[in-house]
């Protein structure tokens, strides 16, 4: 799966992933309205009304991107009516031949973690049929409670050529209360422990392309730890959020990626899906200013790292 996403990536020339993370606010009220006017004020209507809105998105800059990043979270919040959006989203994403990115952040050990596996990147068995549930093309996990939370979606992988990111150092304030912790003989911070850790789980899944399919979530906000983080894990494709409505900057991140360009995919969320809103884009459709949002990161992330290989 990694090779696929890479290959994406080159012939695209743009490492941006669009993190699909609807909230009503920042639909348009004739989305709104329509889902509304259909379904009345239920989790039905916004549940529609996300599903209309991640199509318009899609269908307005899928040949520009590699990738899309649904957190499930923002639709779970909506019931059942939620996870059918996110599962159509998925859907129409693959048709428009994209990977998909499933934000869950999943952790847990035995059946349960099987169970996980099973609905996200495997397939559930009733009788003799096999169904794919979610089936996304990647997910991400959390290595808390260590390879029993990660193993299970091993055979998955193999079987049906799916992908995942561990969370390393996440791009949140509050994540090196934990992340930065000095542990072992060698007093290194936790999150370079877990990132060796990822890069030993992924030996047996590298691709063409030299990269695993276990990569590592590592946030752009921390660009020391990043640059560092590349250094150290050369086989380990970084999804790095934190661009933009975080905080951080395309310089950043540079350092996640290796001289030829090559060793990760940026996130956006807010700053694409929410770009209509924005001054910026002031006097542009809402299909027009997500689009230009996007070729401006992707200029954006382009001169950066031009600058990066000069150095």
């Amino acid at each position: 799966m990694i090779d696929r996403l890479i290959d994406s990536i080159l012939a695209k020339n743009n490492p941006t992933v669009v993190g699909l993370d609807p909230r009503l606010n920042l639909i348009p009220d004739h989305m709104k309205e329509e889902a509304f006017e259909k379904y009345g004020f239920t989790l039905e209507g916004a549940a529609e009304s996300f599903l209309t809105f991640n199509k318009a998105i899609l269908d307005a800059v899928s040949d520009l991107i590699p990738a899309v990043k649904p957190q499930i979270a923002m639709y779970e919040q909506f019931g059942v009516p939620g996870l059918m959006a996110f599962q159509e989203t998925v859907r129409y994403a693959k048709e428009k031949g994209l990977v998909v990115i499933g934000d869950i952040k999943r952790s847990d050990i035995a059946s349960t973690a099987e169970a996980y596996a099973i609905g996200h990147i495997g397939t559930t068995v009733v009788g003799e049929q096999e169904y794919p549930v979610f089936d996304e093309d990647m997910v991400t996990l959390n290595p808390y409670l260590g390879i029993e939370s990660i193993e299970p979606f091993f055979p998955h992988m193999k079987k049906r050529d799916k992908g995942m990111f561990i969370l390393c150092k996440t791009s949140n304030p509050g994540g090196g209360e934990i992340q930065d912790l000095l542990v072992g003989e060698e007093k290194e911070p936790l999150y370079v422990v877990v990132g060796k850790k990822i890069e030993a789980w992924g030996e047996p899944f590298r691709g063409k392309y030299g990269f695993s399919d276990v990569g590592a979530v590592v946030g752009a906000t921390y660009p020391e730890q990043g640059t560092t983080l590349r250094k150290i894990l050369p086989h380990t494709f970084f999804l790095v959020p934190g661009y933009g409505a975080q905080g951080a900057t395309a310089k950043d991140l540079a350092g996640c990626f290796n001289e030829d360009g090559i060793g990760a995919i940026v996130n956006s969320s807010r700053g694409i899906i929410g770009a209509w809103k924005s001054p910026k884009y002031e006097g542009l459709s809402f299909e027009d200013a997500t689009r230009q949002a996007v070729l401006d990161m992707k200029e954006d992330l382009a001169q950066a790292l031009e600058e990066a290989r000069r150095k």
